[in-house]
């Protein structure tokens, strides 16, 4: 997620980057839990994760459950 918050630090205050981190950490839980296979796709589908909650974060939302469903629907469309 640093990667692209760092692309528009302007974008986000603390309280949002804490936000985001956590939709974040909640959605990746969310894709382990379901038992999704990554044959070594981890790293770049957590990526996709994070691109995506700061893609729409920056499109001015900022509700927690938002931004995770919308990153879980994302990725399973995705797939």
């Amino acid at each position: 997620m640093i990667r692209y918050l760092g692309k528009y630090p302007e974008a986000f205050d603390p309280e949002t980057i804490l936000v985001l981190g956590s939709a974040l950490d909640d959605a990746w839980q969310r894709v382990q839990a379901g038992g999704t296979r990554f044959d070594g796709q981890a790293e770049a589908a957590r990526s996709a994760l994070a691109k995506h909650i700061v893609d729409v974060a920056r499109q001015g939302e900022r509700n927690r459950q938002r931004l995770v469903e919308g990153a879980l629907a994302r990725f399973h469309a995705s797939r």
